[in-house]
Formats: structure tokens, C-alpha cells, sequence
């Protein structure tokens, strides 16, 4: 996170120092006055897992009497963020995986909602992922940026600027209730570039007949159950999705890449609708997600198998007769 030696104009000082600091009330809507006085030696927490550049920039910061907290990895921040209050936050995007500074922004917003959220990242893919994370952070900065950028965040112009309102957040079951229709097109695209599926020669309503019930399990359970690893209840569209891919020629394996390829199209409806999901339970939406589709191919499978040994079982007798007949003979 990169910051340049020259000195920031909006936090020139000299600035009083104060003893105690000050919540405040949230920045959206804010009045210029109660700004002034709010970004008067503001408090910042400073995040970065690379130590020479969290160093110069806590040193730039501190040089223009900005008093800096600062924490390396995901860990510390949060920690950071539950026992003390900021009026700024500086995350880098990446420490080390892409997104961890989404995290750290997210926590920030949830405890503290008036701080003023910024995001550095020096990926070129930055301003792509920017439309997602404004709704969080307030503002992405691409590495590195000047003064003035940091500067104009600060300043009156750009404050009084920021939206006063934030999209209302949906669950992940209302997303995927939402957005079924598109869920079963990335499915259906993704099933088509793989040769030993499309083999079997099925139209795409015919292939993807399991799909709303299989998103109306996943759905429920969302709702209802909230246990990563409940108690497998039996599906009916399970047992019976298994029986009709044996009938229509599928192996076993392909029952099992189909499944990993619906996991893949929900995690990318999910991603699609960052703007408005609920990042409060994202993450063990994901977990429930994977377990139930788990179950659902467990049940799948297991009903394909015993439809497997039965014709084996009825087929026998006369494969042993007709064998029994061309030894007489």
C-alpha cells in the first residue's frame, strides 16, 4: 500500500491532540462543520501484510499528526476493529488472498458504520471488482495513488458526496430463488463443453429437469436448518434423479460431475450478486450449500446403484439359463 512522500493538503496540520476519541455520527449525510471537527487528528487503522510499505505509510500518516493503528494480516484487524474505534480505515486488498482486505471492510462496516472505508489494491483488476465492493468500502484506490486522492476523500466535496443509502442486502436463498432461471443457463452452458456429458443425447429442459428442486432443498435448508452438517433427510427428487439418469445412460461419474458442476454455477450466482448479498452468513451459506448438494449426490447415486444391481440381479437367471442351454447343446 504504497503512499507517496508529499504531504496530504486535507490533513495539513497543526491538529489539537485530543485525549478521548470520538465515535461521532455516521459520515453519510454529515454536515461540513461536524466533518471538521470529525477529521480533526483523525484515528486510522491501517492494514497491510507487506511490512515495508505498512511502515512508510504509517510513518507519511503519522507525519501529518494522523494518529495510526496498525495491524498485517485479517486477524489483527479484527481484533483491532472489536476493541477500539477509527474514523478511517486503510486495508489493503490482498494479504495474501484476494478479497482478505473485503473482510476486514466488512467487519468495519458492521462495528463501526460511520468510519470512512478505503480499499488499496495495485491488481490490475481492480476497478472490476470496484462497482461490488463500493457498497461495502467507500472508495477503491488503485497502487499507487497520490495524495490528492486520499485527500479528496476528506475534504467536503467528496464527503458530502457519499451515497446516505446503502441497497438493502438479500440472503443467499433469496438469490438463488431469484436468479434460478439464469443459475440453470450457467449450468446448462457449463454441461455442454464437456464431451462425455453431451454424448447422451438430452435437451437442455430434458437435462436440467432436477435443477428446481435440487435449488428448492438447498433453498429450505438455507431457511430452516442452519447446521453445516445436519441430518441427511431423504429426497424423493434425489432418489428419483439417480433412477432417471441410469435410465438415460449416465455413469455414476457423470451423475458426480454434473453435481460438481451445479456447486460451481450457484458459487457463481452468488458472486454475480455481491452488491447486495448478505456478507453476514455468506460464508456458512457457502458451507451448508456444498453439504446439502453432497447429500443430494450421495442419495442420487445410491438410488442409481441399486437401480444398477436390480436389472443385474433380474438379468442372471437368464444369462445362466442361456449359458446352461449353449452347454447342452
Amino acid at each position: 500500500m504504497l503512499m507517496p512522500n508529499e504531504p496530504y493538503p486535507a490533513l495539513a496540520g497543526p491538529y489539537p491532540v485530543s485525549t478521548e476519541h470520538s465515535a461521532g455520527p455516521p459520515l453519510q449525510g454529515i454536515q461540513t462543520p461536524q466533518l471538521v471537527e470529525l477529521i480533526k487528528r483523525p484515528k486510522i487503522l491501517l492494514v497491510d501484510d507487506n511490512e515495508d510499505e505498512l511502515s512508510l505509510t504509517r510513518r507519511s500518516l503519522e507525519a501529518q499528526q494522523c494518529e495510526v493503528v496498525s495491524a498485517r494480516c485479517v486477524t489483527e484487524a479484527l481484533s483491532q476493529i472489536a476493541t477500539q474505534s477509527f474514523d478511517v480505515l486503510i486495508t489493503d486488498l490482498h494479504m495474501p488472498e484476494p478479497g482478505d482486505g473485503f473482510a476486514v471492510v466488512t467487519a468495519m462496516r458492521h462495528c463501526q458504520p460511520q468510519t470512512l472505508t478505503l480499499v488499496v489494491s495495485d491488481y490490475p483488476d481492480v476497478q472490476k471488482a470496484m462497482n461490488a465492493i463500493l457498497l461495502q468500502a467507500d472508495e477503491v484506490l488503485a497502487k499507487p495513488f497520490d495524495a490528492g486522492q486520499l485527500a479528496g476523500l476528506m475534504d467536503k466535496e467528496r464527503m458530502t458526496s457519499l451515497p446516505s443509502l446503502r441497497p438493502v442486502k438479500e440472503s443467499v436463498a433469496s438469490i438463488l430463488d431469484r436468479d434460478l432461471a439464469l443459475l440453470m443457463q450457467r449450468w446448462l452452458a457449463r454441461v455442454e463443453q464437456v464431451k462425455e456429458l453431451v454424448a447422451i443425447p438430452l435437451g437442455g429442459s430434458e437435462r436440467g429437469s432436477f435443477l428446481p428442486e435440487m435449488i428448492k432443498s438447498i433453498t429450505t435448508r438455507l431457511r430452516s436448518t442452519r447446521e453445516i452438517e445436519a441430518i441427511e433427510s431423504p429426497s424423493p427428487a434425489a432418489v428419483a434423479h439417480g433412477q432417471c439418469r441410469y435410465r438415460q445412460g449416465y455413469t455414476a461419474s457423470m451423475i458426480v460431475q454434473e453435481s460438481r458442476l451445479l456447486q460451481v454455477s450457484i458459487f457463481e450466482t452468488i458472486q454475480h450478486n455481491l452488491p447486495t448479498v448478505d456478507f453476514t452468513a455468506v460464508l456458512p451459506d457457502i458451507m451448508i450449500i456444498a453439504d446439502e448438494v453432497d447429500s443430494q449426490l450421495k442419495q442420487a447415486i445410491g438410488s442409481f446403484l441399486a437401480v444398477q444391481r436390480d436389472e443385474v440381479a433380474q438379468a442372471s437367471p437368464v444369462i445362466a439359463k442361456e449359458a446352461a442351454s449353449a452347454q447342452a447343446n
